[in-house]
């Protein structure tokens, strides 16, 4: 039988002043890619809850005061600067921006010196395999890897 999807857990929420602020802030310092400026400009936050154990993106506001309390995420050698942290999996794994474009997801949940696994090429990339996730899971109640 396949999953349920209850009313209400799942949403994408539009964009709002707050958000789009935050956003702006974030590309002032530099540690975001031009393609996460325009999806904050649109979209608060995506909440998959009842996809697996959740899949998060998390607003603007959120990503930028994490930014400020604990700085990038060191995304690899080679990187002129690091990554941030924009969502989670709900179990514990976050997601992570690279200033390059590319997402990834640690493989545990500390921030400190991660070992982090690519999960896609850009952003867009990065959403495509989250729409799936919700369908396959509506579908037949497996969310998929991310």
């Amino acid at each position: 039988m396949p999953a349920r999807l209850s009313s209400g857990a799942n949403e994408v929420r539009p964009a709002d002043h707050a958000d789009r602020a935050a956003s702006r802030r974030l590309a002032q310092a530099g540690v975001v890619p031009a393609d996460l400026v325009t999806f904050y400009d649109s979209i608060g936050a995506v909440t998959w809850a009842d996809v697996g154990s959740g899949y998060f993106v998390d607003a603007a506001g959120d990503a930028l005061l994490r930014f400020e309390q604990y700085g990038a995420v060191d995304v690899g050698a080679g990187e002129k600067a690091g990554g941030l942290v924009i969502g989670s999996n709900g179990g514990g794994l976050s997601y992570v921006a690279g200033p390059d474009g590319v997402i990834h997801r640690t493989r545990t949940a500390s921030w400190d010196e991660p070992e982090l696994d690519r999960v896609a090429g850009d952003l867009r990339r990065f959403l495509e395999l989250m729409e799936r996730s919700l369908t396959r899971f509506a579908a037949n109640g497996e969310p998929g890897f991310l």
